[in-house]
């Protein structure tokens, strides 16, 4: 099964990949992150280590040994991706479609992932949760693994200040220096 960042990165789908290394993807520009007066950042995706690091993919620090900020960032964006692809899967599981390439333009390939996301929240409703809807979710496979070369300065940059703001006053949680202790 392909799982959105498949979709975006796989060699059958190498032309989205480049248009977003070339920055005409579409993204949103960038702004400033909420809560704070002058941290401005791209919107991004998450990644993991498989993904080379740019403007628009945040990935976890490599090496062993790391600082509390970058241990957390690490955690904090290894749990994104967790929620997402879980999300994703029992959102896959209730509707096929998502199963496969979406060969239509990106305008449309939007509505109907918007539309899944309707009719399955219309579904859970009206039949309430169910259980066997979560039992299965995607792994990240197939990846085109040709480009995992370092990122530029400026990836490195707006990674660091993402770390820098999840360690400040304004957004750091209580229970995130209990996961350096694990």
């Amino acid at each position: 099964m392909e799982d959105q960042a498949t979709l975006l990165f796989s060699s059958k789908h190498r032309p989205k990949h480049k248009r977003m290394m070339d920055n005409t993807l579409q993204i949103p520009a960038e702004t400033i992150i909420k809560g704070t007066v002058d941290t401005i950042t791209p919107f991004s995706f998450v990644g993991d280590e498989a993904f080379r690091l740019s403007e628009n993919i945040l990935r976890p620090y490599g090496g062993k040994i790391l600082s509390e900020k970058k241990k957390i960032l690490n955690y904090l964006l290894s749990r994104a991706r967790r929620y997402i692809e879980c999300r994703f899967g029992i959102l896959a599981n209730k509707w096929r479609i998502l199963h496969c390439p979406l060969n239509v333009d990106i305008e449309f390939a939007i509505d109907i992932v918007k539309t899944c996301c309707l009719l399955h929240n219309f579904v859970r409703k009206r039949d309430d949760y169910q259980f066997e809807d979560a039992i299965t979710t995607p792994d990240l496979q197939n990846f085109d693994r040709d480009n995992m070369s370092r990122g530029n300065q400026r990836a490195l940059t707006i990674r660091d200040k993402i770390a820098n703001y999840f360690v400040s006053k304004e957004r750091e949680l209580t229970w995130q220096y209990n996961i350096l202790q694990r």
